[in-house]
């Protein structure tokens, strides 16, 4: 007997103050057009003080689950995948399974940062296809803003906080069916951490760090390397460029979007793109585009849906899906 996933829901949770270039502009030396014109941003969701990274995976999860139809109860696994952490530990997973009053089955985070959805959502999928789950909640979350160096122009106009969601559910096919996700591509380079990366942390002094990014070397490696990823993940199951209905990708800058979309040969309205509102939300900006497209009926079932991302380590994967 073999298994397939399935996402059987989507759900998505931002914060309610958003922050607009105009407004980032009184503070650091930038401008609305400055930012608009190198990354597409106009505007981002933070965090208020007391809103959590559990809290907003939990406001997602519950949105999930309602989509999906199902129970917290009957969930097997909770994937969390994070790079801002309510805490060093716990994971966020298990607050986010307390908070859905469950004791039951297991929860755990992933850090790849911005690659850590497609990280999570591989991870959800080998479980469903070893047997050992049958029902997984992945979520990506973050309040990469705490982490942000807010005098930095080059880095702080870029990030924002929120989560998405989604819900997999095991589904019995046949040697040769090509239903739900179909493949995950994951990669990394750690020679290139430098690229990308937070000046701090517990396993080396007691500050959290700030982010810090050589912004051209990660462009070009970004364009490259999710080009590639999405070939492979083609190749791997007989598709041609021109089979993608839908791009779902990191929403880092525009610029990588219109660059990646270029090299595939996809036009931009067969590309979902939140950055303009949501700005880089690292793990949570797959899922965040993917609730979106999903809940306004662009991605629709029987379509083939192609999700990758690119972060720090460097990592970058790829998810195949059909609907």
């Amino acid at each position: 007997m073999a298994y397939c996933s399935r996402i059987i829901g989507t759900g998505s949770h931002l914060p309610e103050r958003i922050v607009t270039n105009a407004e980032l502009a009184q503070t650091v030396d930038t401008s609305d057009e400055w930012i608009v014109d190198r990354t597409g941003i106009r505007e981002r969701r933070i965090a208020h003080k007391g809103e959590t990274t559990a809290a907003l995976a939990f406001q997602a999860a519950e949105n999930a689950l309602e989509a999906a139809g199902i129970s917290a109860q009957e969930l097997d696994l909770i994937i969390v995948a994070t790079t801002t952490p309510d805490n060093t530990f716990p994971s966020t997973a298990t607050k986010v399974q307390a908070m859905l009053g469950l004791d039951t089955g297991a929860a755990f985070d992933v850090q790849a940062v911005c690659s850590g959805f497609i990280y999570a959502l591989s991870i959800g999928d080998n479980f469903i296809r070893a047997g050992q789950a049958k029902k997984v909640l992945v979520i990506g979350a973050e309040v990469f803003s705490r982490i942000i160096d807010w005098e930095d122009r080059t880095t702080c106009v870029l990030f924002g906080d929120g989560a998405g969601a989604v819900v997999l559910q095991a589904e019995e096919v046949k040697a040769g069916d090509k239903v739900g996700i179909l493949s995950t591509h994951l990669h990394s380079d750690g020679k290139l951490r430098d690229l990308l990366y937070t000046d701090g942390g517990p396993g080396t002094n007691s500050t959290v760090g700030h982010v810090r990014m050589l912004g051209r070397e990660v462009f070009r490696h970004a364009v490259t390397n999710l080009a590639a990823v999405v070939d492979e993940a083609l190749a791997a199951n007989g598709y041609e460029k021109s089979d993608i209905d839908w791009l779902v990708p990191h929403q880092a800058n525009k610029r990588i979007l219109d660059g990646t979309a270029k090299k595939l040969g996809l036009s931009e309205d067969r590309v979902v793109i939140t950055v303009d509102r949501h700005a880089n939300t690292s793990a949570a900006s797959v899922p965040l585009a993917l609730d979106e497209a999903v809940r306004d009926g662009r991605i629709k079932k029987g379509q083939l849906v192609l999700m990758e991302a690119m972060g720090g380590g460097l990592t970058w994967g790829a998810a195949l899906v059909r609907w």
